[in-house]
């Protein structure tokens, strides 16, 4: 049944009568069909938008007849054709959105027409040429936006001649050479430019610190050019350079950048020291990601002052010694990523004083020590991603090590965690990207769903039984124990984990038999139990007849492989009947005493989160994309 609150079916012909009419808005709605020829009939119209419908074909030669019109909205449809052929006679436009179709063709010479545009949206469609080779002209533009087309040719220089140019969008298309930006004189200070996804190069150019946003990532620009004289005004808020071929040692001009916020330099070939002085960024600072890049040295002790930092990034990179102490002062911190490094240090139970930290990733480097003291906090009650793995951490985990990982445990934190952690002001919410092994295969995630958990400990020397309290983080959905020297049976509590979908037990010392709970993990699509002492009957459950065979290698004194490794493969096992086989028995006064202490954290979290709920964060929001009325007609007298 159609929502009653749009207008669905075809445009009438019809309308073509109205011949007064000055506005027209039909913008989201139901309505399909083709753009009716009868609309070049309006000869008063100054407001037309269809954006936000269903309509397919191209727009009608006729809407070049609309001499009057200053308002074109045709974009999130599936138009087709070579509609900028039509426009060259409407020079009262100054709004062109076309975004979201699949127009195509080039920009003809009768564009340059239209110099009164001050916004044009040509996203998201199929046009392929180059961009005019002046465009000085149109010196009311402000808002230029030609992402995700086939736009091929030179930085286009004159555009940034334009006074009241404000925000120009360039990225993903075929754009190729250097960036040469001229006279900027008469620009504003605030100006926002994304190149992003494209073929320039040559290097980064020095008046970057005139713009307030830049994105030149995904290129190949290879160098930062001379040094640069910034101004102690500067505004620039977010600068990311990730994805192209910088190379040799970060300039001293970033330091200048005190108004900086967001600092990507992510896989580059960047290499020497990672600079002290940009602790003069600190104070600003939310996001810096220098990961997959070639600096080496320490990690500066630089973050006393950085307050307002919530990512730091600096992965596969060559960093040795300890993990600064200074990120104690840096409360809003929500990710640590030193992955790849040859840190060597103990693990650092003092970020467990954070208060926002939701990913924590140590993976690959040289820290030791144990991963429990009993003088120290393991609390981490936001954590919703751990990986330690490929470390030399050492020693036992006692069975109420998980009791205080609440954002793992329970949903009902959730909309705390909206309202609080993923709050970030920049473009990229990076706290929600991260590379991991997922279900078996090592993964890169760009973003991470906000009910992701995981916990990765592979890889290491811990011993002793896994801790029973694994089975309150309910909300989990990765664990991955491989690769150490655990022993003792599976903890029974496993079977509470209803959400888990990858569960990696193997190279270690554990005995006894599956927990039968596991079968009835309908999400529980990648297991692994292979090389270990375990014994007994196979849980029955389908997601187990599922797996490879390699899962349960290993285990001489396992049956019920049949179905899973076939007849041959499996040797003759007499199911007995012992003690050593059956399921130990459940602390259960012990975790009734977890559960009562747990409870209230619990509630107070609902709480809060029923006070803080009804936030969204929005990755980025087009100036077009706002609430219209559905239906506007309006005629001159």
């Amino acid at each position: 049944m159609p929502n009653l609150e749009s207008l669905y079916g075809e445009i009438p012909s019809t309308l073509g009568n109205l011949s007064r009419l000055t506005i027209l808005d039909f913008s989201y709605n139901a309505l399909s069909g083709q753009v009716p020829e009868s609309l070049g009939h309006l000869s008063h119209l100054t407001f037309l938008t269809l954006s936000n419908n269903r309509l397919v074909g191209q727009v009608p030669a006729s809407i070049e007849k609309l001499s009057r019109l200053e308002w074109l909205e045709l974009s999130y449809n599936q138009l087709v054709g070579k509609v900028l052929a039509s426009l060259g006679n409407l020079t009262q436009l100054y709004y062109l959105g076309l975004g979201h179709n699949s127009f195509s063709g080039n920009i003809p010479s009768s564009f340059a027409n239209l110099t009164k545009l001050s916004e044009v949206y040509l996203n998201n469609n199929y046009f392929k040429s180059m961009l005019p080779r002046d465009m000085s002209g149109f010196q009311e533009l402000g808002y230029f936006d030609v992402r995700e087309n086939s736009f091929f040719g030179p930085f286009p220089t004159s555009l940034f001649t334009i006074p009241s140019l404000m925000k120009v969008f360039l990225g993903k298309n075929q754009f190729t050479g250097p960036i040469e930006f001229g006279n900027m004189s008469s620009l504003p200070s605030d100006m926002v430019l994304y190149l992003d996804h494209n073929k320039f190069d040559g290097p980064v150019p020095e008046s970057i610190y005139k713009f307030l946003d830049l994105d030149f990532s995904y290129n190949s620009f290879s160098s930062f050019g001379k040094s640069s004289q910034v101004l102690d005004e500067t505004q620039i808020e977010q600068l990311d350079l990730s994805s192209n071929s910088l190379q040799g040692p970060l300039p001293q001009w970033i330091c200048n950048l005190k108004s900086l916020g967001f600092l990507d330099l992510s896989k580059n070939r960047i290499s020497g020291s990672i600079p002290q002085c940009l602790r003069n960024l600190s104070v600003s600072l939310e996001e810096l990601i220098m990961a997959n890049n070639n600096f080496t040295g320490t990690i500066p002790d630089m973050f006393v002052n950085a307050t307002n930092l919530k990512a730091l990034d600096v992965s596969r990179n060559n960093l040795e010694g300890k993990l600064p102490k200074s990120l104690t002062s840096c409360s809003l911190l929500q990710l640590v990523n030193v992955q790849g490094n040859i840190i060597k240090d103990e693990f650092p139970f003092w970020l467990s004083s954070l208060p926002s930290l939701n990913v924590l990733i140590l993976r690959s480097n040289q820290f030791y020590g144990p991963l429990y003291h009993p003088n120290l906090s393991v609390g981490f009650q936001n954590l919703r991603v751990i990986d330690i793995s490929h470390n030399g951490f050492t020693g036992s985990l006692p069975p109420f090590y998980f009791s205080y990982w609440r954002n793992m445990a329970t949903s009902m934190q959730q909309a705390y965690d909206d309202e609080n952690l993923g709050n970030p002001r920049y473009g990229i919410d990076y706290h929600n990207s991260m590379e991991m092994v997922h279900k078996g295969v090592y993964t890169e995630f760009e973003r991470i769903r906000r009910d992701f958990r995981a916990i990765d400990f592979s890889g290491n020397l811990l011993l002793g039984s896994i801790p029973e309290s694994i089975g309150l983080l309910k909300e989990l959905r990765v664990l991955n124990l491989s690769g150490n020297a655990f022993t003792s049976n599976i903890p029974q509590s496993l079977g509470n984990l209803t959400k888990l979908e990858a569960l990696d037990l193997s190279q270690n010392k554990l005995s006894g038999q599956i927990p039968l709970g596991l079968g009835s993990l309908s999400f529980l699509s990648i297991m692994n139990f292979s090389h270990n002492n375990l014994q007994g009957q196979i849980p029955r459950g389908t997601q187990f007849q599922r797996q490879n065979c390699s899962s349960f290698m290993d285990n001489p004194r396992l049956y019920g492989l049949e179905e899973i490794c076939g007849e041959t493969h499996v040797l003759n096992h007499i199911p007995q009947e012992s003690d050593d086989l059956s399921e130990p028995k459940e602390h259960v006064i012990n975790w009734i005493a977890v559960a009562i202490a747990y409870v209230p954290g619990v509630f107070l979290g609902m709480v809060i989160g029923h006070i803080f709920f009804q936030h969204k964060h929005e990755w980025f929001m087009e100036k077009f994309h706002r609430n219209k009325p559905k239906i506007v007609a309006r005629s001159s007298n």
